[in-house]
């Protein structure tokens, strides 16, 4: 038997980006075609190994930029460490994963064989880039409720409603927009631009328009928590 301690078998390090925005409407997770074997086909997280003189942060931001062109990213964490022994076949790779997000009036310039998919409907992925998207939606949602996180989905100025319509699709769940300007409101993260929408044809008032007061990540409020609406009684 080897000794674990002295086993030479070679140990690969990757870094993997959950990059999420809000699109059409929805969350979604930027995934690439894999053109060879293993998983052919199937659809894999950005990323690569670390280079020898990089940390795991410069290493992830230098290749969403060199592969997938997203330049626009206003948020980069690391998420969690992935190192099962059969993660990948072959030789034992260990992956880094961050959550990067990109604000939803972007839209970064893609190569040909990626694109942008839902994450409530995922495309068949490769090794465990599914459950690293889940990692990423999970971390993002528990985030919306007690940081400021918000900034890094929404776009530099906004209404309210709009802003209801960027936290209901990342939440998965319809969120009052009277609640969610009285929340953020109370913690100080919104600050009026002192413009207003230009009214639309059907007339109507006009509708101010807002910012996030930082665009710094910090912790608003640790004991908060948003929940979906209950359901009402019998289903």
């Amino acid at each position: 038997m080897t000794d674990a301690t002295t086993d030479p078998s070679p140990l690969v390090h990757e870094v993997l980006a959950a990059v999420l925005q809000v699109r059409q409407g929805s969350l979604q997770v930027l995934l690439w075609e894999r053109a060879l074997e293993p998983h052919a086909h199937r659809w894999s997280l950005p990323g690569g190994r670390l280079g020898a003189d990089e940390d795991v942060e410069t290493s992830i931001r230098r290749q969403l930029a060199e592969k997938v062109d997203v330049r626009q990213v206003s948020h980069v964490e690391q998420l969690a460490v992935f190192s099962a022994p059969d993660r990948v076949p072959g030789p034992r790779v260990v992956a880094t994963a961050f959550l990067s997000l990109v604000p939803s009036h972007m839209d970064p310039e893609l190569p040909g064989d990626t694109a942008w998919h839902p994450v409530s409907a995922l495309p068949e992925t490769a090794f465990d880039h599914g459950a690293i998207v889940l990692r990423a939606r999970n971390r993002l949602r528990a985030k919306l409720s007690y940081t400021n996180i918000g900034f890094a989905l929404a776009p530099p100025e906004f209404t309210v409603s709009a802003l209801r319509s960027v936290y209901s699709a990342a939440l998965g769940y319809k969120v009052s927009a009277t609640n969610l300007q009285r929340v953020l409101s109370r913690r100080g993260l919104l600050e009026h631009t002192g413009e207003t929408t230009k009214p639309g044809r059907a007339g109507g008032r006009p509708a101010a328009q807002f910012r996030f007061a930082d665009s710094t990540m910090a912790v608003t409020d640790p004991f908060a928590v948003l929940k979906p609406p209950a359901a009402p009684k019998g289903q």
